[in-house]
């Protein structure tokens, strides 16, 4: 019961934060979010990725590689469409 809990949880995080990726990429916004978010997200996520594996706990990470994969994706995002918006 208790990894349940855990997976369920990610699953529940990961949901939310690729959301907000696929929100970015379909209105190609910028507003709102500042990249300096996914370089700490990124940061914290290598962290917290490699502190995990330390424990051995698979939920965790799972988890924060996915989150990591998903800040990289958010900055690229993210400064792609600040190109796209000042090219315009």
């Amino acid at each position: 019961m208790t990894e349940a809990i855990g997976w369920i949880a990610s699953v529940i995080l990961l949901v939310t934060m690729m959301r907000q990726v696929w929100t970015q990429w379909r209105d190609r916004a910028t507003g709102g979010v500042s990249h300096w978010l996914f370089v700490g997200q990124i940061a914290a996520s290598l962290g917290f990725t490699v502190y995990s594996a330390l424990l051995e706990n698979a939920v965790f990470v799972v988890t924060n590689a996915l989150m990591l994969v998903n800040a990289l994706v958010g900055l690229y995002l993210d400064r792609r469409n600040r190109r796209l918006n000042d090219e315009s």
